[in-house]
């Protein structure tokens, strides 16, 4: 097991590529199941939720061929079994997605019920809801849901309890294919989705709305590659990335460029930002954040998007740990997204729960090394934003949690003058 070594302190500086998003990567690469026509993609991250997601697709019968420079080659013509074993979906819940592709290519399919992050409760039902509504026929036993469509799917209007990103994004594939027009209402409005979108209409396919709350889609009886395309589509850039080095650099009292990713994707992040004090560069692929001195407090609430991201929470409490008054950070999202509060704890940071949604962060004028361990996925980069920040050595471990969505992460860290080191754990 690795750990990152860090020596605080050193305010980050220059220019950081953004890797592509792992949140669009993940679903559209459940998406080329959905075409026999090979494709390339270029963009795809070099992260162990990629590794996974194509290693089940390769399972799945799918060609995969990596072409270096972050290009992946995949030809889906001759599926084997539809089965997504559990040993293969148990780590993220985004292999869940080959569901509704399968069975729009195959008319049925086995999937075993999804793993991932322990950030709270995030049921697939919504996903089992709308596939049934499209004329799946469905049942869960063994923890596998066993699927099909012996009439093939069919358009259908469908109304989400809930605003869910994996929802929209799974259904949205599902009835690319499916016969007639299928209207999704109260659907997620994030950029992921409209990258998706971009994809399967490179492909074919016949979608309008998406990043509004109505996405419609006319069925189309298969989806191709044009002759002499290039790479089907390139992967947008990783806002979530994007963030955390952007905060990275704020904490640290220094100026971070994130190339490659777009202002827009962001606005809630960086007017928080802002708000801390933060001088903030807005472009089309290109943002630049510095911060002299310590940050104003700020507070905030996570809601889905446009509001300000779950994702980015736990960046911006390491943040507020070192502001100069009281902030408040409600999450809304999942319910147990407050694991990295005891690690940041270890810094000196002064945070409180008011309850399980609810934290109080009362700023220290420093923080001080200490020896951490990551919890999930994006709680890993608040340590190391408070790593960076804090006085002294930390030792941050499990940093497994950090290559699901981190890609180059210490290379990257180097680039800026971070002082750091990844090490095997003694």
């Amino acid at each position: 097991m690795d750990q990152l070594v860090i020596t605080g302190g050193v305010p980050l500086a220059g220019v950081v590529p953004v890797s592509g998003a792992k949140n669009s990567a993940l679903p559209i690469l459940a998406a080329s199941l959905l075409t026999e026509a090979p494709l390339t993609l270029g963009r795809v991250p070099a992260l162990q939720d990629v590794r996974t997601q194509l290693a089940l697709l390769a399972h799945l019968g799918v060609v995969v061929e990596d072409q270096g420079d972050e290009v992946v080659a995949l030809n889906a013509h001759a599926l084997a079994e539809p089965e997504a074993p559990y040993e293969l979906v148990r780590t993220m819940r985004a292999s869940f997605l080959v569901l509704g592709p399968l069975l729009a290519r195959r008319g049925r399919a086995r999937v075993s019920l999804p793993g991932g992050c322990a950030i709270g409760a995030r049921p697939v039902d919504q996903h089992l809801a709308g596939l049934k509504r499209l004329g799946a026929e469905l049942e869960v036993r063994g923890g596998y849901v066993e699927a099909s469509a012996p009439r093939g799917l069919r358009g259908a209007r469908l109304v989400m309890d809930q605003v869910t990103v994996g929802g929209t994004e799974h259904l949205l594939m599902a009835a690319v294919c499916a016969r007639g027009t299928t209207v999704l209402e109260n659907a997620a409005e994030e950029p992921e989705i409209v990258d998706l979108a971009a994809f399967l209409r490179t492909l074919g396919a016949k979608i309008a709305g998406e990043g509004t709350a109505r996405i419609e889609i006319e069925g189309v009886e298969a989806l191709s590659v044009p002759p002499g395309a290039g790479p089907a589509h390139h992967i947008m850039a990783d806002r979530i990335e994007a963030a955390s080095y952007l905060i990275a650099g704020a904490a640290t009292g220094g100026s971070v460029t994130a190339e490659g990713a777009d202002s827009a994707h962001l606005g809630a992040v960086l007017d928080k930002l802002e708000e801390a004090g933060a001088r903030v560069e807005r472009g089309a692929s290109r943002i630049t954040v510095a911060l002299e001195g310590r940050p104003r407090p700020v507070s905030l609430r996570t809601a889905p998007y446009p509001g300000f991201p779950t994702d980015v929470q736990a960046q911006f409490m390491a943040l507020d740990c070192l502001a100069t008054g009281v902030s408040r950070i409600r999450e809304t999202v999942f319910e147990n997204r407050f694991m990295h509060v005891p690690e940041l704890a270890r810094f000196g940071a002064q945070i409180s729960l008011e309850d399980a949604r609810s934290a109080v962060i009362t700023g220290v004028p420093k923080l001080v090394g200490a020896p951490v361990m990551a919890t999930d996925l994006r709680a890993s980069f608040s340590l190391v934003i408070a790593a960076l920040a804090a006085e002294g050595e930390s030792v941050i471990d499990r940093l497994y949690h950090m290559d699901r969505g981190y890609a180059a992460m210490t290379e990257k860290l180097l680039g800026l003058g971070a002082q750091v080191n990844r090490r095997r754990a003694p």
